[in-house]
């Protein structure tokens, strides 16, 4: 998720208007100081989905060795990524809520799984519209609500899925970690069905989705609870054993559980 981490960037937080709130967690516009570069930061996978809204003619961003000169969408579900962010950029950028992204985006989810892709890829002309609209802006509040707009449009678009919104409510209101079977069963349906309904909409495959929300749970005991012990903070995010923690860690970060608590390079 987007935070004040970034050196040498300012960063400013509005409110999601009520039609966006169910799909989108947080909007914000990002500032980059005219004469560096911010500091390089690894930002820690989190299931959600990021659109960065160029209103500049400065390239956006380094994503690992990539340079993106306009919008961009992160598909950042189940990898880390290295970002360091140009100096003179400014974009808006939207965070939207884990599982939500399908609603605006017209390919199937696990296409985008962990990429970045411009935005014009996805949104075609109306991506070079956007930008435009966002430049000749008078201030970052008219653009933040401009970009809404858009993403109302392709709200528009594409309809709900509520057998997945009810399953992905059940795992962000559950506190223990749930078995896939246990979902299934709750719904109604084989575990291929839902197997297919995640990879067309989320991204990842059911038990994945549910190693990351653990693993992301375990990040928010992290940064909530810094006198908790390492053990500690592993069986109350649901992990049966360090081992197992342990190897989530290494998997999502490139680092130990210890390492990601007290990195300062590391965005979670």
């Amino acid at each position: 998720m987007i935070s004040p981490i970034f050196i040498h960037m300012f960063i400013q937080q509005f409110e999601v208007i009520p039609e966006l709130q169910p799909y989108v967690k947080l909007i914000c516009t990002m500032d980059c100081e005219d004469d560096v570069d911010t500091n390089h930061i690894r930002v820690l996978p989190d299931t959600c989905v990021e659109l960065f809204v160029n209103y500049t003619s400065t390239p956006v961003a380094i994503i690992g060795n990539e340079l993106h000169k306009r919008s961009i969408v992160t598909f950042r579900m189940s990898r880390h990524a290295d970002v360091q962010m140009r100096k003179g950029a400014g974009c808006v950028a939207i965070c939207f809520y884990p599982g939500m992204a399908y609603r605006f985006f017209q390919l199937p989810m696990h296409v985008l799984a962990d990429r970045t892709l411009a935005l014009a890829d996805l949104w075609q002309d109306m991506a070079a519209e956007i930008e435009n609209k966002l430049a000749d802006a008078c201030n970052h509040y008219e653009r933040t609500i401009i970009v809404q707009q858009y993403l109302l449009q392709q709200l528009a678009q594409n309809e709900c899925d509520q057998q997945l919104d009810f399953c992905l409510k059940q795992i962000q209101q559950s506190a223990a970690y749930l078995p896939v079977s246990e979902l299934t069963n709750n719904m109604g349906i084989s575990q291929r069905h839902l197997s297919r309904k995640f990879q067309q909409l989320v991204g990842l495959s059911p038990k994945v989705y549910l190693r990351m929300c653990r693993f992301v749970r375990s990040l928010d005991h992290l940064k909530k609870y810094p006198l908790l012990s390492l053990t500690e903070v592993a069986y109350k995010s649901g992990y049966y054993d360090q081992a197992h923690f342990n190897r989530d860690y290494k998997t999502f970060t490139g680092h130990t559980p210890g390492q990601v608590a007290h990195a300062p390079d590391i965005l979670y």
